[in-house]
Formats: structure tokens, sequence, C-alpha cells
């Protein structure tokens, strides 16, 4: 399976999937447009991961800033991996959130608190 590699805009993150090392990365600002466009590349490559995933999928998020609509696709996302776990592959979040942010450290929170995973929050620098 190819990797998913799509480059930020002024309103869409950066996305980094890469099936075969189980690694998923979503970084930026997400307020684009569409944002269910956008999103349903991401889910829809994940569904075709999600037939043979590697034994563990390790994703990161980092968000300068992301919309309510984002937020939605990204609980419906979460859902899918949650899905996964339930097939006894291993599942790691990791929302990445800079120093001082506390929005994005509460938005952190709000996702863990509904999210059945493994989920780490990770303070990195300005």
């Amino acid at each position: 399976m190819e990797p998913l590699q799509i480059a930020p805009t002024n309103t869409t993150p950066t996305v980094k999937f890469d099936g075969a090392q189980g690694f998923f990365e979503i970084k930026g600002k997400s307020n684009p447009a569409n944002t269910l466009d956008f999103y349903k590349l991401l889910y829809d490559w994940f569904d075709e991961y999600a037939k043979a995933p590697a034994a563990l999928s390790d994703v990161h998020i980092q968000f300068e800033y992301f919309n309510t609509s984002t937020s939605k696709c990204l609980l419906t996302l979460f859902k899918r991996f949650e899905d996964l776990s339930k097939t006894g592959k291993e599942v790691m979040i990791n929302w990445h959130y800079e120093k001082g942010d506390e929005d994005m450290l509460e938005a952190g929170n709000d996702f863990k608190s509904v999210i059945h995973l493994p989920f780490k929050l990770i303070e990195i620098p300005e």
C-alpha cells in the first residue's frame, strides 16, 4: 500500500500516513472549505490500511488550529482506530501541543476522555 502524503496549505494540514511503518501524522492548520471532502481522503486510505494493518499504529497529531468540523472528523478517524484496536492491534495516539497553548491541551484532554485508546498528551516547546 502506497503511503499517503498531503502537503500543507493555508487551510489544510500536512498528512503523512505510512501503512508499512504504522505511522500516522497530521500536523498544522485545519480549516478547509469543505472539511468532509478533505478528511474523506484520510478515511478511505485508512479503510484500506485496516485490511492489513501494522501490529502498532502510532498516531501523531499536532495542530496549530482546527475548526469545529475538523474536530468531528478527527473523532471519526479516532473511532476507526478504536475499531482497529478491537481486532487486537495496538494503537497509540500522541497529541502534541505547544507549551502554553491551553486550547490545544484542552482539546487533547477532550478527545482523551471519549476515546478508548492509549492517549499521550505531549508538550512541545513553543
